[in-house]
This record gives structure tokens, sequence and C-alpha cells, in this order.
């Protein structure tokens, strides 16, 4: 897709280019509907009366399988059928949702397809999976890390003649992608048009495909593109002008923790600048999580919580008066992560902080210590370091409280009554070897 020049975008004048790719995503829109009926698009009252704007939210947690995936996956299905492949074997190497969507479209087509994913795979992953596909699918367990499990998907393919079905970095599967955004646009109010499209980033097929589908209705500098902090594989291949293979990946936005964005989907993306890329912090995805969770009774992953959780980085001032658009990618979320979701989003919010204390060993020193906490401070854990101090010990605790404020006043108290103590709250390689 061709870039338009700052300052002179108009919208309806797309190139050839861009024309061809749009009538492609309306065929495959059109194919789609065989399989399901479009996401809601849904103008959320909680948020646009936080943020002064109109914000819609495209509900790709929504779907078949809960995640955009499958308008991927479909496509891809659809068009290599069509090339004559329905007497192969399709493959793919995934343990999150392009596995369940091509599982999906697997039992759709009646096509045998086998998934590799690596051993440590959640068991709940796996059911789904099979769920979704049935009979029509096989799942094998290959190595402990995906990079194991993806060489066995191509060695797998490389022997049996089988059909390779990529999870971003193909441009069928991009096109399938764009249809997220083809919904939108007929599912928008007459005359309204997004000021601001928010899309979560992992190996980028979909914001390739939304942006090249709105590229002579959205202002080139109306995109946003949310990654985490812990996997900033777009910025930083924006940032260098070629595509960046990230050292070190946080998995725990599983599904957008991606370590190279996709070459295809890169060339597509370079024409954007990489302050329209936002790094968000893991933890306060999570106050996003819990905060739709209790307040709107959404569901969300991780990376379904992204483009939410960029709103509130943005703030009032630069979303008043405007219409948005974030999509919300995916729903798949296990309640087993709940626990761990829920003690990130309150370390992000200031309202819990872990600390190692020197506390003399005596009768007494406990209860002194209890006495400095306040009415609102509470004590969620306490373990000994160190029991056989003769005069001190080194005690872990763990304190949550109501506001973030209290803990100004608890630490001047612990400086006041000699207490040697150390923050360990924001320290990732010490509190992740204690707590």
């Amino acid at each position: 897709m061709t870039a338009h020049p700052a300052g002179q975008f108009s919208p309806g004048q797309a190139t050839a280019a861009e024309r061809d790719f749009i009538a492609g995503v309306d065929a495959a829109q059109e194919a789609l509907r065989a399989l399901f009926a479009p996401t809601p698009l849904q103008l959320n009252e909680h948020l646009s009366a936080r943020y002064g704007a109109q914000i819609f939210l495209k509900r790709e947690d929504l779907s078949p399988v809960r995640s955009y995936k499958i308008r991927g996956a479909f496509n891809f299905f659809r068009k290599a059928i069509a090339a004559g492949a329905e007497g192969r074997v399709f493959v793919c190497a995934s343990a999150g949702n392009h596995a369940q969507g091509f599982a999906f479209v697997c039992r759709h087509f009646g096509v045998h397809g086998v998934v590799f994913m690596p051993v440590t795979t959640p068991q709940q992953k796996i059911d789904k999976t099979r769920m979704f596909g049935g009979p029509f699918i096989t799942i094998r367990l290959v190595g402990d890390i995906f990079d194991q499990c993806y060489k066995a998907a191509r060695d797998h393919v490389e022997a049996t003649g089988g059909v390779m079905v990529p999870p971003f970095d193909h441009a069928d599967i991009i096109e399938g992608q764009a249809t997220v955004a083809a919904e939108l646009v007929a599912q928008l109010p007459e005359g309204v048009t997004p000021d601001l499209v928010v899309m979560p980033v992992g190996g980028g097929g979909l914001s390739a495909g939304m942006t090249g589908y709105l590229a002579d209705r959205v202002d080139p500098s109306g995109f946003l593109f949310c990654e985490p902090e812990g996997a900033p594989s777009l910025k930083r291949s924006l940032e260098s002008g070629h595509v960046v293979t990230l050292d070190q990946v946080d998995n725990f936005v599983d599904g957008a923790a991606v370590g190279r964005i996709g070459d295809l989907n890169f060339e597509r993306l370079r024409r954007f600048s990489a302050e329209q890329t936002l790094l968000l912090p893991e933890n306060a995805i999570c106050v996003t999580i819990t905060e739709m969770l209790n307040l709107e009774g959404m569901v969300l992953e991780p990376a379904g919580a992204l483009s939410i959780a960029a709103l509130e980085e943005l703030g009032h001032d630069r979303l008043a008066g405007k219409t948005v658009v974030a999509v919300t990618s995916g729903g798949n979320f296990d309640f087993e992560r709940l626990p761990d979701v829920k003690e990130r989003a309150m370390r992000h919010l200031g309202l819990k902080k872990y600390f190692i204390l020197r506390m003399a060993q005596r009768p007494g020193a406990l209860k002194d210590f209890l006495a400095l906490l306040g009415e609102e401070d509470d004590i969620a854990r306490f373990e000994y370091l160190k029991k056989s101090a003769r005069n001190f010990g080194s005690i872990l605790i763990g304190i949550e409280t109501k506001r973030p404020e209290n803990f100004v006043r608890l630490k001047t108290v612990f400086d006041e009554a000699g207490l040697r103590y150390q923050d360990i709250t924001d320290n990732e390689i010490l509190s992740n070897l204690v707590i």
C-alpha cells in the first residue's frame, strides 16, 4: 500500500493497488458469512463517558472461536482449496488462537489438519482446539518451546507434502484479517468516520490488513498500534527501518508476544511512524482486564485488552471529542490466570507492595510492627526468609491497601521507627525469586 503525502489526505482517493486489495477483502467478507455473522461494533458508554469521546469496540472476542484469527485461517483455506489443495493435509503450529481458528475451519471445510503444540501447552487450550476441530484434526505435542514445535510442523509438511497455514505472515491471512475493517465500515453510523483506530499488534496480520482496507477512509495519522512492553517487535522495526528480531520476549501477553513481526506485514506497515506504536506495561493491561470484567462483564485475554489499555495511556485530553474504534482482538482467557492478573493490577495501581524487612528477634517485635500499619492496610503475605539469625531476621511481607498514598505514610512510619526495609515490588529479578 502506498502512503498518502502528509497533509494531502482526502477520503476516497485510493490507489489502484488499494482498490484491488479492498475488492479482495470484500470478496473474502462475503464468503466468510457462510461461517459466522459479523462481530458487533458496540458504542461503549462507560469508556465514552470516561474520555469524553465516542468509543466503539469491535468485538472480535465474540467470534465463534473468541478471536479474529478464524478470519485469516478461513480465507487461507478457501483460496488453497480453490487452487486444488483439498486432498492435502493442512498443518499449523500454535498453542493459542491460531490453532483454534485453524481447527474450526478444518471442520467447516471437511479437510484434515494437524496442529502442532508445545508439550507445555495448558490442557484447556488443547481441549478447546480439539472441540473446535472434532474428528478433522490431529493434535501433536512436540517440544518445550514454540520454536521446537514450529520446526516439527515444518518437518512434517516437507515429509508429507502438506500445506502450512501461517499465523500471520501471508497475503491471504492479511486479506482475511482485513474483513474486521470491512465489517466496521458497514457498522458505523451513517456519516461517521473514525478519528482514531486502535489495534493490537503481534505478528502484524490484523494491523496490516485493517490499515490497507481503511487507507482511503482514515488519515494515516489516525492509526494507533499497541504492543506489550515485553514484545515491541513493530516499534523496534519501525525505529530501525527494517524487521528486527527481539532477543527476549515477555510471554505474558501471549496473543501478542511475537519476537519478529511478519516480513510481509512490516512492508505494509513501514509507512507509519514509530511514534504511532504505543508500548503498554503488562501490569497496566491487567488493570484493564479486571476493570472490563468487573464493570462490563467482558472477558478479555491480555492481547484483547491492549487497545482499551491504550485509551487509559492516551487519557481524556487526547481523546475528548473524537470518534475512536478499538479492536478487542480476543477473549480466550484462562481463569486460572485470574489471581496473577489481579495481583499485577494491584501492583500497577500502587495498591499492593512487597517489602523485605529486618526485624529484631525478640518478644513483642511483631506486635510493635503491626502497630505501625494503618486502618486501610492489610497483610497479604508474611514469611520468614531467615529463621536462624541470632538477633535479627529477614521477613518477606506483602501489604495491600485501599489508596496508593497510604504507602507514602507507611514508609515514613517505617523510617521514623528505624525499621530497615527494602521495597522489592518493582525489582523484577528479586521479586520473581521470593514472591
